[in-house]
């Protein structure tokens, strides 16, 4: 009875563990994890354990993916000169298995300014084991 009550204690906290592992390699909270690392002005962050990024914003070709040392200069440079004033996230979805997309509504001024500005940034994500990793970055107004 012992040794089957330890079994059933054994598998209840694996099972638990398991359920915590998948919700920490989650979408929505990749997504959330990109959104404090852009609050935070954290290029390395953002990137993660990316390979290669697409970018679309201001200063990047969209046509192929940059390196992933290249992804992070090229947003620090992005965010730089931006103090934030809001980014939340509106949208999470898994368009197909192993593939989804985050949008970020940002809110922010340029230093020195006081004039508001907003941006959607779209983030593409593919599974890649058991974690999402970033591989494309857009930005729109």
């Amino acid at each position: 009875m012992t040794r089957w009550l330890g079994t059933v204690a054994l598998l209840a906290g694996c099972s638990l563990a398991g359920a915590a592992a998948a919700a920490q390699g989650s979408l929505p909270e990749a997504a959330e994890r990109t959104r404090q690392a852009w609050l935070g002005h954290d290029a390395q962050a953002i990137v993660g354990q990316s390979a290669g990024v697409v970018f679309q914003m201001p200063g990047a070709d969209p046509s192929a993916p940059v390196e992933r040392s290249q992804a992070v200069e090229l947003l620090r440079r992005h965010l730089r000169t931006a103090v934030e004033r809001g980014l939340t996230v509106s949208a999470v979805r898994e368009v197909e298995p192993g593939r989804g997309y985050a949008e970020l509504e940002r809110r922010y001024v340029v230093a020195g300014t006081t004039d508001l500005r907003r941006e959607t940034i779209f983030l593409g994500f593919q599974r890649v084991g058991a974690a999402w990793v970033l591989t494309e970055l857009r930005s729109a107004p």
